[in-house]
Formats: structure tokens, C-alpha cells, sequence
């Protein structure tokens, strides 16, 4: 990736310091494992930092909180489900919200399940507080809002106590667990819970904007709840914490020895659901839907593209940060800035989509086992001609119950007639080899799904093994798309090219019966040129019987054309265009080892 690639990055993050959140931010993008690139914006009133710079990080903290309760964990220290009063006494007398609540327990704190009420405002006003007065506090009766394990509710309360476990559990203070259990072993060398470690030279500042001009926040000191949001570190060195991270997601994982690639994957699934939110850009109509999940110290988004992403946001008085990364390549975007709740993680996710556009990151990358493509091949065999014994051997027994023999080896006889013998060249008119030949999608290791292309069209084909140590085929699908007539492609080429005019129009030349609601059709067009889509359309065609029907896609291949005609009038039955289905599961990578 060259200078160049990051100019979007850039420019996003200049216009997030427009919006005067902060005075300054410092930003970084990983790819690779490597930090690739940096930058920094600044007002005109203070000095540009670098990627050394130290911020207080706040929340971002969590996952090296929740790191750390999975570092004893392993070494069998504690157990998640334990009730957190077995390590912290006084809580020993704590009152639940039902006769029947459960326990609170650690992996209730974990993931924001513990019932206890959002308190951002004035947790992040406590860090310093003393171990006797957090005692005190956690011995009087705490206040909550559901019961433990039944609702997602953020608490910092939680995180605070899960301090105090790691202190009871390890022997030594939270702050010395966390420098030399992670940060020193990771060589994080500009991170520190307290900030008087840190030198004037880098130590950045934290303000609040008040009367429009810059206030400065005073620091706070180390204490009971540091565990929920009180470590300083830089884009250098979360940069090292987001590749160690994403690294266990990629089964390349390094660190081994801090914490396993298991329990860092732990961190990074949903355990919890937040409820969903969808969000409309009233300048170009696209809507943005979040369905996210908190993990262990980390949330986990959905992504409607690129699959799930691992986030965490800070929020403190004086700075506001933003840490995320895309599980299935590992790309990740930093955001550290110093005022008061700015919120980083508009820009970082803006930042973040802008790189993983710029090379087609897939949504997920799924390598398919050795014995799926064995079975693969076996099915194209058997579809080449049809073997009793060689189908016996090959499928589970559910397969034949499912729809009987007979039938089965009819309808893929009466699919393969229509489509002709296989052949390596296009199925299309103007359609390129590449683009027809073999292509292969899956879903998972033990499931494929694939076009072949023949004389007369194509073939898509789907497969799903069983879990025996030696798999077996416990579904196939075999599904003919003859190649559409000339005169069907003509009047496709006649409506697209009518639909995606300046003014959408239903084409003069092309005869449609009556009951077609050729408007409907005219105001989608006028809808997907709102959304930028461009109506022309992708072959080959997807579905279709070759003479009366045909599905194609058009546009980037987001939007679909479905076309029906009558073979002696010529008159257009049906058409639609529509949205097809938005889903990350369509950007799938799959990689075959060896």
C-alpha cells in the first residue's frame, strides 16, 4: 500500500477535527500486521502530534482488563462463572433484584450482563478512588436495573470490580498485572496506567471545549477504577494490541505465551446481544444497520459488507478514543484524540470501510477441508455420469429419504439435457471465461456451492457434508440456467438501457401486456439511480429458462432484473427490478491450501 491508498483516511479525519471535538487527533491504520500508516490533525492553536504521542485511552481499557481475568482464568485462578463474592468479600452481602436473580459472576461483568445501571458520567469522574472507599462503596447495597444475565446494559461498575478480582486473584495490584503480565511482555513501552510515567514531551494534553475555546481537564491519578478506562498509551502501541488481537482471529496468532489464540478469540465473539439500530443518510438514502454484540472487553459488529468487526470506543473526560479492526484480514483502524467525549468512532469506522473498499476485502475467508473438495470432485463425476454404486458410497443416508433416487437422478438428467455437456469457455454473450468458469462460493469448510459452465448455460451446483470423520454428502442441489435467446437479451439490453436514462422510461419498442405494472418497475429504476446504481445488465443470467424468463443482475450487482415474455407475442409478462438482499455472506472469500 503506497501514501496514496490512505489520502480517504486523511481527509476523514481532517473533517472530524472540523467539527471541533477535539484539538487534536493522532490516527493510524494496521494492514498485515504491520502499522502501515499514520497521521495527525491539529487546530491552529496546538501542536500536530505523532503516533507516539500518549492519550488516556478510557474504555478502550476493558479488553486489557478482560485480558487479563482470561490470563487466570487459563491458569485455572477462576472460573468465569463464579460468583464474583468468592474474590471480592464485600460484596459478600450484596442484594440481588429478584428473590430469584442468580449470582452475579465474572462473565456477567465480562459482558455487560451483571443488571447493573449505565453509569458513564460518574464512573469516569472515579478513577482515583482508594481501595477503602471502593470497599466501602461495594458493601453497601448496589442499585440494579435488571437481573444478572438477562440484559445487555453497559456498566463500569463491573469493569471496576473486575479490577479488584485480578488484585485478589493475582496477589499484586491490578496496575502491576496489567504492566507486567501484558504490556511488557507485548513490548507496549509507551503504555501506563499512570500518567505521571508518562514524559511532558509526549503526554498529550486532555481538554473540554467550553465558550468556544479549549478548557483544560486535569489528570487523575491511579486507583480502584483504572481497570475500566484508565490506561495512556499511543497509536504506536495499540496498533501493537490491535495486531495481537486480530492476530488469534486470522489462526496466525503470535503472543501465545501472554494469552492463547483461544481465549483472545473469546474476547472477540458476541456473548451478548446489544439491541440493533439502524441509522438513514438523508443525502444519499442509504441506510446503515449495526447489529453488534458485546465480547469480552471488546464489542463485535455485524458489518452488512465486511462481516464482523472488533471495536471498542473511550470515553473520558478530556479525551475521546476509538480502536477497530476487520476479523477476516486483520485491517484495523486507531483513533486518539484529546477532548472530552469526542466521539472517534464515526470517523475510525468511516476510515476503516475506506481501506477495506480500496482492495475488496472479503467479508469472511473460509477454507474449505481437503475432503469437501474431494467430495466435490466426486459430484462432478457423478453428475458427468450417474453411478449408483459411486452415489451410494457417496451419500449419507438422508439423502435418498429426502427425495428418492429416482426422482433425483431424473431431475439433474432433465438439468444436465437442457444445458449441454461442460465445456471451459463462456456461457454468455460479450461474458469472459473467467468470469464463467468454475466459479466456487462457500459457507463454510464443509460446504460449497459452485456454477459450471456448459453448451448451452450454466449449471450451479450445492453441496453440504456431514460431520462424520470421513464426510458424507447430506444435500445436493443441482439447478439448470439455460443460456437466455438472443431476442430475450435484446430485450433486456432495451429495458435497462430505457430504465437507466436520465428519465427513466418503460422502452416504446418493447411490447408489455396490460397487467404488468410497468410504473412500479419505471419508479425502482428511479430509486436505484438515487442509490448511484447503474442499470445495466451483469451476464450471464442467474435464473431463467432460457426462452420465457431470465434473472439478471445489474448495476455493481446489487440490484436485480427479473423478465418474463410471452414466446409467441413476444409481450412482456412480468418484470421486476429490485434490491437483492443485502448480506455480508455475498463478499465470501474461499481459499484452497495446497
Amino acid at each position: 500500500m503506497s501514501a496514496d491508498d490512505f489520502h480517504d483516511v486523511d481527509e476523514i479525519f481532517a473533517a472530524a477535527l472540523a467539527k471541533r471535538g477535539a484539538p487534536t487527533i493522532a490516527y493510524g491504520v494496521v494492514h498485515d500486521g504491520e502499522l502501515v500508516h499514520t497521521g495527525a490533525v491539529a487546530d491552529d492553536g496546538h501542536a500536530v502530534p505523532t503516533a507516539d504521542h500518549v492519550f488516556r485511552i478510557a474504555s478502550m481499557t476493558k479488553s486489557f482488563t478482560a485480558a487479563a481475568v482470561l490470563l487466570l482464568r487459563d491458569e485455572g485462578q477462576l472460573g468465569l462463572d463464579d460468583p464474583v463474592e468468592l474474590y471480592v468479600p464485600a460484596l459478600e452481602n450484596l442484594v440481588l433484584p429478584t428473590a430469584d436473580s442468580p449470582a452475579l459472576t465474572i462473565r456477567h461483568l465480562l459482558t455487560m450482563s451483571g443488571g447493573l445501571p449505565t453509569d458513564d458520567p460518574w464512573a469516569d469522574r472515579q478513577e482515583a478512588m482508594q481501595r477503602s472507599e471502593f470497599s466501602e462503596l461495594l458493601s453497601n447495597r448496589l442499585s440494579f436495573i435488571a437481573a444478572p444475565g438477562t440484559t445487555f446494559e453497559y456498566s463500569n461498575l463491573g469493569y471496576a470490580i473486575l479490577g479488584r478480582v485480578i488484585t485478589e486473584v493475582a496477589g499484586m495490584s491490578y496496575h502491576d498485572v496489567i504492566r507486567s503480565r501484558l504490556l511488557e511482555p507485548l513490548g507496549m513501552t509507551q503504555s501506563t496506567l499512570d500518567i505521571a510515567d508518562v514524559p511532558n514531551a509526549v503526554r498529550m494534553q486532555g481538554y473540554r471545549r467550553v465558550d468556544e475555546a479549549w478548557i483544560t481537564e486535569p489528570f487523575t491519578g491511579p486507583g480502584e477504577f483504572s481497570a475500566l478506562g484508565g490506561l495512556c498509551s499511543s497509536v504506536t502501541d495499540i496498533a501493537t494490541w490491535v495486531r495481537w488481537l486480530a492476530s488469534a482471529a486470522l489462526h496466525r496468532a503470535h503472543g501465545t505465551s501472554v494469552l492463547s489464540a483461544a481465549a483472545r478469540r473469546e474476547m472477540q465473539q458476541q456473548h451478548r446481544a446489544i439491541p440493533p439500530s439502524a441509522t438513514l443518510n438523508v443525502t444519499d438514502g442509504a441506510v446503515n444497520v449495526v447489529a453488534a454484540g458485546y465480547g469480552f472487553g471488546l464489542v463485535v459488529e455485524q458489518h452488512l459488507r465486511f462481516g464482523d468487526i472488533a471495536s471498542h470506543s473511550g470515553g473520558y473526560p478530556g479525551f475521546g478514543t476509538h480502536m477497530r479492526w476487520h476479523m477476516a484480514t486483520g485491517t484495523g483502524v486507531i483513533a486518539l484524540s484529546n477532548g472530552t467525549y469526542s466521539g472517534m468512532s464515526r470517523p475510525a469506522s468511516a476510515a476503516l470501510d475506506a481501506v477495506l473498499r480500496r482492495y475488496d476485502a472479503p467479508s469472511r475467508i473460509v477454507t474449505p477441508a481437503p475432503t469437501t473438495w474431494a467430495a466435490k470432485r466426486e459430484v462432478q463425476r457423478l453428475l458427468g455420469e450417474w453411478n449408483d454404486d459411486a452415489a451410494d458410497d457417496l451419500f449419507a443416508d438422508n439423502v435418498d429419504l429426502d427425495e428418492p433416487r429416482s426422482r433425483r437422478k431424473a431431475a439433474i438428467a432433465k438439468a444436465a439435457k437442457r444445458v449441454g455437456a461442460a465445456v471451459a469457455g463462456p456461457a454468455e454473450p460479450g461474458v469472459t471465461r473467467e468470469a464463467t468458469a468454475d466459479v466456487v462460493e462457500a459457507d463454510t469448510a464443509a460446504h460449497l456451492s459452485w456454477w459450471s459452465t456448459h453448451e448451452h448455460g450454466r449449471l450451479h451446483v450445492s453441496m453440504m457434508l456431514t460431520p462424520h470423520n470421513e464426510p458424507l454428502v447430506q444435500t445436493l442441489t443441482v439447478r439448470a440456467v439455460p443460456t437466455p435467446s438472443e431476442s430475450l437479451v435484446d430485450t433486456v439490453a432495451q429495458i435497462c438501457a430505457a430504465l437507466g436514462a436520465e428519465s427513466p422510461h418503460w422502452p416504446a419498442a418493447v411490447p408489455v401486456e396490460a397487467a404488468v405494472d410497468t410504473a412500479a418497475v419505471i419508479s425502482a429504476a428511479i430509486v436505484a439511480r438515487r442509490f448511484g446504481v447503474v442499470v445495466t445488465p451483469l451476464w450471464p443470467a442467474t435464473a431463467g429458462n432460457g426462452t420465457t424468463s431470465a434473472t439478471v443482475d445489474v448495476g455493481t450487482g446489487t440490484w436485480q432484473l427479473s423478465l418474463g415474455v410471452n414466446d409467441t407475442t413476444l409481450q412482456v409478462t412480468s418484470c421486476s427490478l429490485v434490491p437483492k438482499p443485502m448480506t455480508s455472506e455475498d463478499h465470501v472469500r474461499v481459499v484452497r491450501l495446497g
